[in-house]
């Protein structure tokens, strides 16, 4: 397959380009500033914003699915994450590109309570911004036409862990549980190429 990847340069980013690379895909790189990227040798890099529209339609063109890994930090997180969403939407069905899969956050998934894992007792709130600019920008695509998923790990990631290749779907976000960006990275590309999660969201945790 052809796969572009939007925000390839972060971690989650970067572990998926390597995962398709991996299993054989090809694979545009979006990232801010391609100089910056040695690491993405695998790919074909090129600089992109994943908030202009127009970009990404030019990025997307040719391709069969596309990839959102990106998060800007120096954007008020609501203001990025609808951007990001509205312009995705718009230019991947202006290149004729069906197929989404964009990394999400525990946070805004349901907890054990059935309630977002956000609004929960006891989980932190230093970065409720961040994760209500997730859930605007669910909200963005959950509005569109494109065959999207959103995918989150279950609690957080595991920093130092390697590949395991294996994983299992969540029933619901536990703030425990830790997969590797790597195992992550496998989930997200099993989905791409057998897609069984179409226009929802879901959770994936360590197996």
């Amino acid at each position: 397959m052809n796969i572009v990847v939007f925000g390839a340069g972060g971690r989650a980013g970067g572990r998926v380009v390597a995962e398709a690379h991996r299993r054989g895909h090809r694979v545009t790189a979006v990232v801010r500033d391609p100089a910056g990227h040695g690491d993405l040798a695998d790919a074909r890099v090129v600089a992109g914003d994943v908030t202009d529209g127009t970009g990404v339609a030019r990025a997307a063109a040719g391709h069969d699915a596309a990839v959102s890994a990106a998060a800007d930090l120096s954007v008020p997180p609501h203001e990025f994450f609808t951007a990001s969403a509205r312009a995705l939407t718009t230019g991947l069905a202006e290149a004729g590109v069906r197929r989404l899969a964009v990394v999400g956050l525990a946070s805004i998934m349901p907890g054990a309570s059935g309630a977002p894992l956000m609004d929960e007792p006891g989980y932190p709130g230093e970065y409720r911004d961040f994760y209500l600019g997730h859930a605007a920008g669910l909200a963005v695509l959950r509005e569109c036409d494109l065959d999207w998923t959103y995918v989150a790990p279950a609690g957080d990631f595991d920093h130092a862990g390697t590949r395991t290749g294996r994983y299992r779907i969540a029933d619901h976000a536990d703030p425990a549980d830790r997969i590797t960006y790597a195992d992550f990275a496998v989930a997200l590309l099993d989905e791409i190429e057998a897609p069984r999660h179409h226009r929802v969201a879901f959770s994936v945790r360590k197996a």
